[in-house]
């Protein structure tokens, strides 16, 4: 099994920092790269990855809620961190207090 995955928590967690990288490659690199410089395809690719991305984070964390290894507040946190930027990286050190 993969570093940081060995527990559902560690999934969500770990899931959360890349989607969380992927937005952040959309907006500060693949955006600037269609916008300034005429390269549509970046932000179909990354766009593309981000959104796998975010759909497993959801689907990871809904089996973490489903299997009672997240609270109801913890998992909606998480999606609801999903959204921001850096959202991800705050919802982690709140869960990493919280265990």
């Amino acid at each position: 099994m993969l570093p940081g995955f060995h527990s559902h928590v560690s999934r969500v967690v770990s899931l959360g920092r890349v989607e969380a990288i992927s937005t952040l490659v959309l907006f500060f690199i693949a955006m600037p790269l269609k916008y300034g410089f005429d390269q549509p395809s970046a932000v179909t690719c990354v766009g593309w990855i981000h959104g796998l991305l975010f759909i497993s984070l959801a689907v990871v964390t809904f089996l973490a809620w489903i299997g009672k290894h997240l609270s109801f507040k913890q998992s909606c946190l998480v999606a609801i961190g999903a959204l921001l930027p850096f959202g991800p990286f705050v919802v982690e050190r709140w869960l990493a207090e919280k265990r």
